[in-house]
């Protein structure tokens, strides 16, 4: 099935952020963008709206539609959230994940690798958060779904404009761990596998300076 042009549109403009080719708070033009994609504005603006959603743009009543800005702080914040909800999520699949749940997280896992093979940057920075999303579902927590994927969407912009494709192999590694460790039923190490992997990509996240930002730069 083709993508529509809103998906399209979407894409495109993931992809300019990734690159590099929009910057931080550079503004996005809706007529500039139809002329370029020959669609209407209707759906520039539907294609904008789903980028705000995901947190890598903002769009300010009056003004316009924005690259989003990443906060490190804001990602710190995310961090702490996760790590809470996550650690509960870790406990439930050891004590319920069935087969078929384990079967499922080894197949997301094996997409992300593909993904970070490919050095498809947008999708497997797409695949790494939906990993989270993912385990909340083995367990039928929607909601918790729902929470994962927001907080995950939050700092976005931040692991596709400055996380490496090594962070990204060390993270695609990292879930496979956990999800062997979720199948041995071992919570301890279930855990500390978890708060790990967090804290791992939460240092790979933290730029702190100009040069930092330039070395960190997405391959």
């Amino acid at each position: 099935m083709d993508p529509t042009p809103t998906a399209v549109i979407v894409e495109s403009l993931k992809r300019a952020i990734v690159d590099h080719r929009l910057q931080p708070g550079e503004k996005l033009v809706e007529q500039r963008l139809a002329d370029t994609f020959g669609v209407s504005r209707t759906l520039v603006r539907q294609a904008l709206y789903q980028l705000e959603q995901n947190h890598l743009i903002r769009l300010e009543p009056a003004r316009g539609a924005f690259v989003a800005e990443p906060s490190v702080q804001e990602a710190k914040q995310v961090f702490a959230v996760r790590r809470v909800l996550e650690n509960d999520l870790v406990r439930q699949l050891v004590q319920h994940a069935s087969p078929k749940h384990l079967r499922a997280l080894d197949a997301h896992v094996l997409r992300e690798a593909a993904a970070i093979k490919q050095n498809d940057v947008a999708q497997r920075t797409d695949l790494l958060g939906d990993f989270h999303v993912v385990m909340a579902r083995q367990i039928g927590n929607e909601v918790l779904a729902k929470l994962l994927s927001d907080l995950i969407s939050r700092c976005a912009l931040i692991t596709l404009m400055y996380q490496s494709k090594q962070d990204a192999a060390c993270s695609n590694t990292e879930h496979a761990d956990i999800v062997e460790a979720i199948r041995a039923r071992d919570t301890d190490k279930a855990l500390a596998l978890m708060n790990a992997h967090l804290d791992h990509v939460e240092a790979s996240l933290a730029f702190p300076n100009t040069a930092q930002k330039s070395q960190r730069s997405t391959p």
